[in-house]
């Protein structure tokens, strides 16, 4: 048992399965202090019963944010040294069937829900000279591809707001880090199986044939690993490095994917970079 004055203190969101599952149970081996959230009461008793201390937070309900910070800062006396803001959601469909509020949707849980809960945290980590903030990007926020346009945009937005926050934390010690997972383990796929059905009517698309032969068979049916798929372990382990290195690194890229397309927006023209995307 780790000395409570000594073990550090980690908050992670969206951990009833994928990433997030793996982070609460990987930092809590490495002697984390983990506060495991979900945004479902059932999946938040769960995490209870494999013994992790687990407040109820909703990205897209402001209050959950609060209530669920405050449970922890009441845990721990006040102080938390790291936050991984892992949950998200996706959003499956075409851009032009896209309605505005599917968008905006998407945009509260995967970016606005984040920015809350790092604006709250700050306050505590210059009160106590220090701290991490993990934000969970992807290779959807440095290319795009087909079909998946509300998701790169929260996360394109998610690389600009933590740039943008990484420089003016220059002048203290907290660390705004990026980790940017490609093909992980997870249930990002089944899970937005509702968002698709809700916001996205295909059959009155001008592309429905292009659901049909594109998409459709691949949301709904699983064909195994992606190529280059790792399990959720490969972030937990870049996690623990971001909350632990004496110079973290800016970002962090996860699979092999992620450092083929990141090579490929440094080298190619954006014209060259359409044409590989659009052949995958």
């Amino acid at each position: 048992m780790h000395d409570a004055q000594t073990q550090k203190s980690i908050l992670i969101t969206g951990c009833s399965s994928g990433i997030g599952y793996d982070a609460a149970h990987g930092m809590r081996a490495a002697g984390w202090r983990v506060f495991a959230s979900c945004r479902k009461q059932e999946d938040c008793a769960r995490l209870e019963s494999e013994g992790f201390e687990s407040p109820l937070i909703d990205y897209s309900d402001t209050n959950t944010i609060t209530s669920g910070l405050a449970s922890v800062l009441d845990a721990t006396g006040g102080t938390l040294d790291a936050v991984f803001n892992n949950g998200a959601y996706a959003q499956p469909g075409a851009v032009e069937d896209l309605p505005r509020d599917g968008l905006r949707e998407i945009f509260e849980c995967n970016l606005f829900g984040v920015h809350d809960l790092t604006r709250a945290v700050l306050p505590v980590m210059r009160a106590q000279g220090h701290g991490r903030i993990v934000n969970c990007s992807s290779v959807l926020g440095l290319v795009t591809m087909k079909w998946r346009g509300a998701y790169s945009a929260t996360k394109f937005a998610m690389e600009g707001l933590s740039d943008t926050l990484r420089l003016e934390m220059r002048d203290t010690d907290i660390e705004i880090i990026l980790i940017e997972p490609g093909p992980v383990t997870s249930d990002i796929r089944v899970n937005s199986i509702p968002h698709f059905e809700r916001w996205i009517d295909w059959k009155n698309s001008a592309r429905r044939a292009q659901y049909e032969s594109a998409l459709i068979d691949r949301l709904y049916a699983s064909t195994g690993p992606d190529p280059f798929e790792l399990p959720a372990s490969a972030v937990t382990k870049k996690l623990l490095h971001a909350c632990t290195a004496a110079r973290p690194k800016p970002r962090y890229y996860v699979t092999k994917a992620t450092y083929i397309m990141g090579a490929l927006r440094r080298v190619c023209s954006t014209r060259m970079l359409d044409w590989i995307v659009s052949k995958i």
